[in-house]
C-alpha cells in the first residue's frame, strides 16, 4: 500500500563534520516487513543534535550522516504485515531500536536494551523528505496536536519518563535544578502532577522563561539554594529533586536541599564521575533514581498532556526553518541560552 507519484530521489540533510551539513540527493528506502515510510514534517534540533553539530560524538556517528530523531510525520507507505496504522495518518516516532532478547528486554524493558540503537544517532535519522522506520515505533497524533506541536513530542516524552521515575505525586514539592529544554519539561510535567515546583538556573533568560510559564525560578548565584528551599518548603526540604544540569555544584546542592525519604532523579549526563555526599542518603534515607530516554507509555502521555491542553508547548517552540536553511538553524542554536526548541521543516515540495 502507497501513494502514488513520488519521485525515488529526496532531499536530505548530512551531517559532514567540522560544524557543518551538506543537502545532498538521497534514495527513498521502500518499507520492508513491518515497517513504514514517513513524509517528514518537522524536526527538532536537541542537545545531543548540537553535541553531534559539536563534533564531539564523530566516532559513533560516522559521518556523512542524516542524524535527528525529534520528529512529526505523515505515514505515506505502509510495509507489509502493518497493521493499525493508515496512510495519511499524522505520527511521531519513539527512535529508540531494541533487540528484543536480552534480559532487559525480557523484563520489560526494551527502552534500556542492552543492544539499543538510537535512531538518528547510530542509524540514519529525519532531517530528509522521507524516513521509513520500524511501524513498532510510531504513535498517533490526534488531530488536536499539529506537525510543528509533535515534533516536541519526544523532548516532552523525556520529561514524562523523568517525573515517572520519580514518583511524584500532587501536594509534594520538586526542585528542578537546571532550566533548559528539558529542565523547563520536566518543571511543566511535574506542575501538571499537582505539585508544587521550583527551578535552579543560573541564566536570566533562562529563569524569565519559567517565569513567564508559571513556574516558580530562583538564581542559585545570587540566593543560597539550600536556604531558599528551606524557606519554601517550612523547613522540610524537598520531597524530588530533579539534577538536569550536568554540573558538579548541583551534586553537592542536591542532597543538601531534600527532604527526609526524598527521591533525587538523575536526568542529566555527567561527563565525569562526581563526588556525592552518600552519608546523607544514609542519614535521611534518601533515593537516587536515573532516568534515561522514554517509554511507549511516556509518549502517550506527552501527546495527551498537549492534546488535552494541560502543557502549552506553542512557547518552546523558537524557531521554525526550512531543511536548506539547516546550517543556519544549528548555527543560531549554538551557545544560544535563550533558544529552547528550534524546529526543521522538512515537508516535501513533491
Amino acid at each position: 500500500m502507497k501513494v502514488t507519484n513520488q519521485e525515488n530521489t529526496i532531499q536530505a540533510a548530512f551531517y559532514v563534520g567540522n560544524k557543518g551539513f551538506e543537502i545532498s540527493d538521497a534514495q527513498t528506502i521502500a518499507p520492508a516487513k513491518d515497517e513504514v515510510r514517513l513524509a517528514v514534517g518537522y524536526v527538532g534540533i536537541c542537545g545531543t543534535d548540537m553535541h553531534i553539530y559539536h563534533g564531539v560524538m564523530d566516532q559513533r556517528v560516522a559521518p556523512p550522516k542524516v542524524i535527528g530523531h525529534e520528529m512529526s510525520g505523515t505515514i505515506v507507505e505502509l510495509g507489509e504485515n502493518v497493521t493499525g496504522f493508515s496512510i495519511g495518518e499524522e505520527v511521531v516516532v519513539r527512535p529508540l531500536d531494541y533487540c528484543g532478547d536480552c534480559p532487559a528486554c525480557h523484563s520489560g524493558h526494551s527502552h534500556i536494551c542492552h543492544q539499543l540503537k538510537f535512531m538518528g544517532i547510530d542509524s540514519p535519522g529525519a532531517f530528509q523528505h522521507f524516513w521509513t522506520v520500524k511501524a513498532r515505533t510510531l504513535h498517533k497524533l490526534p488531530a488536536s496536536v499539529s506537525l510543528k506541536q509533535g515534533a516536541l513530542i519526544e523532548p516532552l516524552a523525556v520529561a514524562c519518563h523523568d517525573v515517572a521515575r520519580s514518583r511524584l505525586v500532587a501536594g509534594e514539592k520538586a526542585v528542578v535544578i537546571g532550566g533548559g529544554p528539558i529542565g523547563q519539561l520536566v518543571a511543566q510535567v511535574a506542575r501538571s502532577t499537582g505539585a508544587e515546583v521550583l527551578i535552579s538556573e543560573v541564566n536570566e533568560s533562562r529563569l524569565a522563561f519559567a517565569r513567564s510559564n508559571g513556574i516558580l525560578a530562583v538564581n542559585p548565584v545570587e540566593q543560597d539554594l539550600a536556604q531558599y528551599v528551606s524557606t519554601w518548603t517550612d523547613g522540610k526540604g524537598a520531597d524530588v529533586v530533579f539534577e538536569v544540569s550536568g554540573v558538579k555544584q548541583a551534586i553537592e546542592v542536591m542532597t543538601e536541599i531534600t527532604a527526609v525519604r526524598a527521591r533525587i532523579c538523575m536526568v542529566a549526563i555527567h561527563s565525569e564521575k562526581p563526588a556525592i555526599d552518600l552519608f546523607q542518603f544514609f542519614w535521611k534515607e534518601l533515593e537516587l533514581l536515573g532516568a534515561r530516554v522514554y517509554e511507549h507509555q511516556d509518549f502517550e502521555k506527552a501527546i495527551a498532556l498537549i492534546a488535552n491542553k494541560e502543557i502549552d508547548i506553542e512557547p518552546y517552540i523558537t524557531s521554525v526553518s526550512v531543511l536548506a536553511e539547516i546550517n543556519e538553524a544549528f548555527a543560531q542554536m549554538s551557545g544560544n541560552p535563550q533558544g529552547m526548541k528550534a524546529l526543521v521543516s522538512c515537508l516535501s515540495p513533491l
